[in-house]
């Protein structure tokens, strides 16, 4: 035993050695550069993190039906206990220990009974749903949670979703993808429609709540008007498609108009409720695309995933990057794009508090590599590294950023890539009892805490 401890303090002085060696090229960088009060922490997801697919009563959701192929789902169907005690449990040990839990009221894993009765969120009967639902968690938990997120990455779960068909529930025009079912050009706005109208349904029961939207960062491939055009539309569909309705109380006007009557429309009533329905804005950013304007289509063939009319792509066609490439084929590593971010949220959406819920890169799951080399993310300490600077350059100028979350605290099931990706700063061996070993960024993040 005394062995192993001894190996193990070997390798922990190693790991910091290296991370200081890493980080001496950049200029110094730690908590102090950062407001007083200000949040750090590591995400986390339950369908992604907790296993237990399949005990203590938990039903299946719609990514349990989706991976394999290819009890009631609501409160007036009844409550697990053992589901609430499980919670419970975790809850108070994040408080136990001295953290804070910031919690995610949905994140993807619709109830499978919802999507066979009624379409999910398809159907408008799901925001009395949801509803129930949120009023339930804060009634069971809202003594010890205080800070909640409605929705996580709506827009990942209506394009992918009911856009591509790539991810749960797998619906899609067949002229899109291998789906059985599903309409590229209408369900995405229907599905979002919905989502942002549940959002607005449980934010109007609780004070202090916000929701979380992923975006990346669109630069223009030339300087060109053209380009730039293409840029804004970008952004607008993937991140003011729902948080202009959030903030105003309808959709930009480049959405109303590039999709027309495919677009649902929100009464005068539930544009009010919509109106600054949240407290702070969670933001997901990773990387950045190059935008171009693309040439209008007379195909039958529609799709939302197409109405924003801009190509994008991570490499022009002379050959330039927009940064450095990882392991992911989307994602791109370009750190100045969270400060230009954080600037037109300010600029445009009344600076509201915002906490960077996930922001974070991964490296390929290689079981061939032995344990202690697939420890050395270099390149994931690069990469926070630049996000946390351009992050404090952007608070520095007046964006009102309260907290900032990495993705992820350890190894996880990422989604449609599976396990073959690793965004952990804590190592999984899978092979051997999931045994966890912190990464060299691990120590890195903890003596940038410490700074």
């Amino acid at each position: 035993m005394a062995v192993n401890v001894s190996l193990l303090l070997l390798f922990c002085l190693i790991a910091i050695a290296n991370t200081e060696a890493a980080s001496k090229k950049n200029p110094p960088l730690g908590r102090s550069n950062f407001p007083k009060g200000f949040v750090f922490g590591a995400g986390s997801a339950a369908y992604q993190f907790e296993g237990g697919a399949f005990i203590d009563g938990k039903g299946d959701s719609v990514w349990d039906t989706f991976t394999h192929q290819h009890p009631e789902g609501k409160v007036s169907g009844g409550v697990n206990p053992l589901g609430v005690k499980y919670y419970n449990n975790l809850i108070n040990e994040i408080l136990a220990k001295g953290m804070v839990p910031y919690v995610t009221i949905f994140h993807w894993d619709l109830p499978q009974a919802l999507e066979d009765e009624y379409g999910g969120f398809r159907s408008d009967k799901i925001v009395d749903d949801f509803r129930n639902y949120a009023e339930f968690l804060f009634k069971i938990f809202g003594d010890r949670v205080k800070h909640w997120f409605t929705l996580n990455e709506p827009y990942t779960y209506s394009y992918f979703g009911y856009g591509t068909g790539t991810m749960a529930p797998g619906r899609c025009s067949n002229y899109i993808g291998n789906c059985t079912a599903g309409d590229s050009s209408t369900e995405p706005y229907i599905v979002t429609h919905h989502l942002i109208l549940a959002h607005g349904a449980a934010a109007y029961q609780r004070g202090e709540i916000g929701v979380t939207l992923v975006t990346a960062w669109f630069v223009p491939t030339t300087m060109t008007t053209t380009s730039e055009r293409a840029a804004r539309r970008a952004l607008d569909f993937m991140f003011g498609w729902f948080l202009h309705p959030m903030t105003y109380g309808d959709y930009p006007k480049t959405i109303r108009a590039f999709a027309g009557n495919r677009l649902p429309k929100f009464t005068p009533e539930q544009s009010a409720m919509l109106q600054k329905s949240y407290d702070f804005l969670g933001v997901n950013y990773y990387t950045a695309f190059f935008a171009s304007n693309a040439m209008f289509s007379n195909s039958v063939n529609v799709s939302m995933t197409t109405d924003n009319h801009a190509n994008l792509t991570s490499v022009k066609d002379d050959g330039v990057a927009i940064g450095q490439a990882t392991v992911l084929s989307w994602l791109y590593v370009y750190p100045k794009g969270i400060r230009a971010l954080m600037l037109y949220l300010k600029d445009n959406y009344e600076n509201p508090p915002i906490y960077i819920t996930e922001n974070g890169i991964a490296e390929a799951a290689n079981d061939k590599l032995p344990v202690q080399e697939a420890l050395k993310d270099k390149d994931r300490i690069e990469y926070l590294y630049g996000h946390l600077l351009y992050l404090s350059k952007a608070i520095n100028e007046g964006v009102n950023v309260k907290g900032y979350f990495m993705w992820s605290f350890m190894d996880d099931f990422e989604w449609d890539a599976g396990f073959t990706v690793r965004f952990g700063m804590y190592y999984i061996d899978y092979k051997n009892g999931l045994r966890r070993y912190p990464k060299y960024s691990a120590y890195w993040y903890k003596k940038f805490l410490q700074t």
